[in-house]
């Protein structure tokens, strides 16, 4: 499932190639993925319209509009893919999508799409159709970005109930953008089990998992995606901790398949 970085490189793709572009057309038809708005409902309001800007907080993903004109949310649910195709239908841009065995101009999963005035197009292609398209998203119910919060706002994330930090850190009212490889990661780099209660967290270890949360999201970012944080490859039975060489573990928290060093987060 698309996480943070996987967000990030989608609004890159929003920021270089869509902005300033005339809306002259607005494909809204699959009414799942663009619920609870009707057929046409996305279009009336985005025609002759531009996206001024791309904006992203955790996983969420969304664009203000001229006018001042409504709010327009994407949400990659766990395949989408935003991609850019020039007038002729050759995708441009769009990240790893193309590289699935698809073909150029293969547009069977596109979900939504806004054809600019110059005949570009930017398309939501989403093979799982989990993806999700809407107006004015609630985007204010999230929490700090994990790659911004400051020491003192996860101080005070961490010091509410009695939750397993794991759960905590996958929260997305607490902290927006963390999905499990990158709790996972966090987790290993501060050395803290992932089922321990955060009301069980000294002051110390709360600033060690943030300092490890800030560094892997900085990692999956620059390394384009959270297959590139260090602990993935050794997320399989058999495999040793990367750092100390003792078995990994597996288990559930909060309902999630999670991995952790058998000696360094015990």
């Amino acid at each position: 499932m698309p996480e943070l970085p996987e967000v990030e490189s989608a609004r890159l793709v929003l920021e270089r190639h869509a902005l300033g572009r005339p809306i002259a057309d607005v494909d809204d038809a699959d009414t799942w993925v663009c619920r609870p708005h009707r057929p046409g409902e996305i279009r009336a309001a985005l025609v002759g319209r531009q996206l001024t800007t791309a904006e992203r907080r955790g996983k969420s993903m969304w664009c203000e509009t001229s006018g001042p004109g409504p709010v327009l949310g994407i949400h990659l649910g766990m395949s989408g893919k935003v991609v850019f195709a020039d007038a002729d239908g050759r995708e441009t841009d769009g990240g790893d999508y193309w590289q699935r065995g698809r073909a150029q101009g293969d547009h069977r999963f596109t979900r939504f799409a806004l054809r600019f005035s110059d005949g570009t197009r930017l398309l939501l292609v989403d093979p799982r159709r989990l993806g999700r398209v809407r107006l004015d998203p609630p985007v204010e119910r999230l929490g700090p970005d994990a790659g911004e919060i400051t020491p003192a706002q996860f101080r005070v994330i961490m010091a509410r109930g009695t939750a397993p930090v794991k759960v905590r850190l996958l929260d997305q009212e607490a902290v927006a953008g963390v999905g499990n490889l990158l709790a996972d990661e966090a987790l290993w780099r501060a050395k803290i089990n992932p089922a321990r209660p955060v009301d069980e967290l000294s002051r110390a270890e709360v600033d060690r998992l943030h300092r490890g949360l800030r560094a892997a999201v900085a990692q999956a970012v620059g390394g384009g995606g959270v297959h590139t944080l260090s602990v993935v490859p050794a997320r399989r039975p058999g495999l040793a901790c990367p750092r100390c060489g003792a078995p990994m573990l597996r288990g559930k928290v909060g309902g999630r398949t999670t991995w952790w060093c058998s000696r360094e987060q015990a």
